[in-house]
């Protein structure tokens, strides 16, 4: 009952927690035993209360900073508990609050806006429709105090969860944006900086959602922003910018009638002495691209942007990246210094890769977003802009004194941005370009010798295909031996990007790097000798593209000899929870990939290697302590993943090691973890032991078979699309290999597969194709148990089989197509279209298959007589006519 009288805080509590938060904000109190003391508070029902007392009242003496530690500490409390308080204590701490939003002082008005917006997040808007009548109010009420902590409450509730403000609320007519909205959008004309940045922050929060009100009122608002343009308040105006960003990214077309204004505010913008405006505005043509507005409208002001973006892409002073430019290779790394590394799990099938330029120093600013822009601005307009660009990079690159070199880096960064956009322009350039660009890798300052490295990078592609003629040979070698040079470089930052821009090389490259194999590598471990742990990263990752592009060419004593010693003692030297393990284990996986049986002699300690780690991970997960380590998934997961490595290398020859092992019993425990990025990579090897030893997997097949399988079902795919594509592919190969032994799956299987077929629009395009490979597959072993379902499932089917392009897993799919058919002629009359579709697809088929596929193709002519057969051809389009007549029907 004490609970539903109005509390009251008792004057011995108060003075006690008043001392304690006067501790907490001292430096020098003992905060270990301070948290303790709030902790044992904590337990109190009415702690909160308490708190929402001190915060909420000025008298007694209380100091502002008290009052704020207790906001805060009732914040986070309330953030982890708001829903456990007592109700009636609830709305005594929500009654308290509410007279804070006028308070004179403005720390507590913004303290109360962040305790609000907790509490509306975690009782909703419906839970306090109090609030929404006394933010009203305080905005009507023209008293300052009041409208900025209103203001202030608001703009935190649309950055935290503006889709609650969108929402009908029970008891009111309109939904709260729509209220809140007029009143936002008058206040941009306020004579009052704080009250306009802050309505505008607060619309900008809704240009994603675009409710029905904003949508309505586009109008009104893209004017206000153009007054707001004009704004003397800096932080208005790099708000204004980033609402005409958002806008072209959702819909364009609102832009469309004031774009001239629009564009020549940006450029003004992106000249701002404010750098925020200036970087926002720089994100505005990168937009403006993409959404594909008016080309002819920015090309007249092309001659006015580029010098801007020129300009902008000058390290500016304060850039951190010239605080570390000095770095020199003998200091050891921090741990800071470590970005944290996520090894992708191994992936059986088409991948739509995404390029994740590492760029060193994640930081985003003027100049890298300058540097962006550009590069998209010559994608759209290619060689044009040449005229305005070049004379300014050239006059840039011929400057040699020291006090220049800001202006010449920014020279050589405008080539590597506009390598791809503006090519046809400068391919004929090309071997001059180079040829500036060679003796930049000398230069005495480090930041020059990183962004030509990174350059020369963006015209490998370029340089790689001319390596036919003598010149072209003579460019790339160039090229290749000043990138090597610098992958010795004693800065840091230059390492770096020298060994970054060599691994993209080695990728375009690829066997054209076998005759240099022997210097490479010589550069490569020496590399590897010297590094710190950050850049040694990329010398494995440089070592890995190397082995991936030049493979069995690695296979040469001579090759092996400078290769394999170093990393071996690297690999003894790093303890089995280590985690610069990974790249190492990442490195070996290419490396037993593209060494192929040649990796025998290295094969059997690694193999160990693995099978320990997986045991002591597993051991970790289970208890800590008498494992000795904190459990790490990626341990496993790289360590499945080098197994997959060792047996597509290795091929059969693997039999010999993994059969006294229990790989077998801990490959299915990883088959059914609960992790799933550890049933992905499992179930990669599932598919690659099958291949290469499918009888070493014969004792517990119809485990992994039932393990496989339970990774297709709805609500697993949704989970993980990457370990269904890994599932469906492992299936399909033990069905190649075991034939009969999978007929009691199959229908299983082929229940979850016909889905994925017939809703191909929201499905990873790879998983697709497995799905199609490995129906096909089990339409290959299983003929009689498939067949009597085909019509289900033939169209969508063929249309996917279409879509593949020509390999062994291709051919065995139509080896199933022809033998259900085979076995159910009329199981595919009403799909004859799709099928000739699926045939045409191909463009060379082994002799086997192409007379099998005939015969099928001449049974139908025969069996539907002349006349519907040529009614089913005429539905065709030419080109798979033609590609039909190869079958002579």
């Amino acid at each position: 009952m004490a609970a539903q009288a109005i509390w009251q805080p008792r004057e011995e509590g108060l003075r006690e927690i008043c001392g304690v938060l006067e501790q907490h904000i001292s430096l020098t109190s003992d905060k270990s035993r301070i948290w303790q003391q709030l902790q044992h508070y904590s337990q109190f029902p009415d702690f909160n209360n308490y708190l929402a007392f001190i915060f909420a009242h000025a008298a007694e003496g209380k100091s502002v900073e008290i009052r704020q530690a207790a906001g805060l500490l009732l914040k986070n409390n309330l953030r982890s508990a708001f829903n456990a308080i007592d109700p009636a204590y609830q709305q005594y701490i929500k009654s308290e609050l509410l007279p804070c939003l006028g308070a004179a002082d403005r720390h507590i008005r913004n303290t109360v806006g962040t305790i609000i917006s907790v509490v509306v997040q975690q009782g909703r808007i419906s839970g306090w429709p109090e609030l929404l009548q006394v933010l009203l109010q305080c905005l009507d009420s023209h008293d300052i105090n009041h409208m900025e902590g209103a203001m202030d409450t608001l703009s935190k509730i649309c950055e935290d969860i503006p889709q609650e403000l969108d929402l009908e609320v029970p008891g009111l007519v309109e939904r709260p944006f729509d209220v809140f909205l007029p009143r936002l959008l008058q206040l941009f004309q306020s004579p009052h900086g704080s009250l306009r940045k802050l309505s505008l922050a607060s619309i900008n929060e809704f240009i994603m959602l675009m409710p029905t009100a904003l949508y309505l009122s586009m109008g009104q608002y893209i004017q206000g922003l153009l007054v707001l343009a004009h704004d003397p308040v800096a932080e208005v105006r790099k708000l204004v910018c980033s609402a005409f960003v958002q806008i072209s990214e959702v819909n364009a077309s609102f832009l469309e009638p004031h774009l001239r204004k629009i564009i020549e505010f940006m450029l003004q913008s992106n000249k701002d002495a404010d750098d925020g405006v200036a970087l926002e505005a720089c994100e505005f043509w990168t937009a403006y691209c993409e959404a594909n507005l008016n080309q002819d409208l920015l090309r007249e002001f092309l001659p006015h942007l580029i010098p801007v973006l020129l300009s902008n892409m000058i390290y500016a002073e304060d850039d951190e990246s010239l605080i570390d430019a000095e770095d020199d290779e003998s200091i050891p790394d921090r741990d800071q210094d470590l970005r944290p590394r996520f090894h992708s799990s191994r992936f059986h099938g088409s991948e739509d890769m995404i390029d994740d330029d590492d760029d060193s120093l994640n930081i985003w600013n003027l100049r890298k977003c300058s540097a962006a822009g550009l590069d998209i601005i010559s994608n759209v307009y290619g060689d044009e802009i040449l005229p305005t660009l070049m004379p300014a990079v050239q006059a840039k690159l011929s400057t040699s004194d020291d006090g220049t070199w800001k202006e010449r880096e920014a020279a050589v960064l405008v080539l590597g941005a506009i390598a791809e956009g503006c090519i046809r322009g400068l391919y004929p350039h090309l071997a001059e370009i180079v040829e500036f660009l060679i003796p930049l890798l000398d230069d005495k300052f480090p930041l020059v010798r990183s962004i030509t490295c990174w350059t020369l990078s963006r015209f490998s592609k370029f340089v790689v295909q001319g390596v036919g003629h003598q010149k072209g040979y003579e460019q790339f070698n160039k090229i290749l031996m000043g990138l090597l040079r610098r992958i010795l470089d004693t800065n840091k930052r230059v390492q770096e990007a020298a060994c970054s821009a060599f691994a993209t090389i080695e990728e375009e490259a690829a066997e054209q790097l076998a005759p240099h194999l022997e210097v490479i590598l010589q550069h490569l471990m020496c590399a590897f000798a010297r590094y710190q742990r950050k850049n040694l990263r990329i010398v494995y990752d440089a070592i890995g593209t190397l082995a991936d592009a030049v493979g069995e060419e690695l296979n040469q004593p001579r090759y092996l000899q400078i290769l394999m010693p170093p990393l071996i003692a690297k690999w003894q030297q790093l303890s089995s929870s280590d985690k610069d393990l990974f790249p190492l284990l990442e490195s070996f996986t290419s490396i037993a990939q593209a060494l192929g049986t040649g990796f025998s002699q290295f094969a059997e300690p690694v193999f160990q290697r693995c099978i320990d780690i997986i045991q002591l991970q597993h051991m970790a997960k289970v208890d800590p302590m008498s494992a000795g380590v904190q459990y790490d998934k990626e341990f496993i997961v790289c360590s499945l993943d080098l197994l997959s490595g060792l047996a597509e290398g290795l091929g059969s020859r693997i039999e010999s090691l993994i059969s006294p092992s229990n790989l077998r019993d801990l490959l299915l425990q990883c088959c059914m973890d609960d992790v799933p990025e550890v049933r992905q990579s499992a179930l990669a090897l599932l598919g690659d032991l099958a291949r290469v030893c499918p009888g070493y997997l014969q004792p517990r097949l119809s485990e992994f078979l039932n393990a496989a399988v339970k990774q297709l079902g709805t609500s697993e795919l949704r989970e993980s699309i990457s370990v269904a594509n890994n599932a469906c592919w492992a299936i399909g190969e033990l069905a190649v290999k075991v034939h009969q032994e999978v007929s009691p799956i199959v229908m299983t299987v082929i229940l979850c597969l016909v889905p994925i077929l017939q809703h191909t629009e929201d499905i990873n395009r790879s998983l697709v194709e497995n799905s199609a490979i490995t129906l096909g597959r089990l339409a290959l072993v299983c003929p009689e148990v498939v067949s009597p379902h085909m019509e289900h499932f033939m169209q969508s089917w063929c249309t996917a089989l279409s879509m593949i392009r020509d390999d062994i897993e291709k051919e065995d799919a139509f080896r199933g197509l022809c033998a259900i058919v085979r076995a159910n002629p009329s199981g595919a009359l009403n799909s004859l279209v799709y099928m000739c579709k699926a045939i045409a697809s191909w463009h060379v088929m082994s002799e086997n298959l192409h007379n099998e596929v005939r015969q099928v193709l001449h049974g139908y002519k025969q069996m539907i007589g002349d006349g519907a057969w040529e009614q089913c051809l005429s539905a065709l389009e030419p080109p798979v006519k033609e590609n039909l007549s190869k079958y002579q029907v």
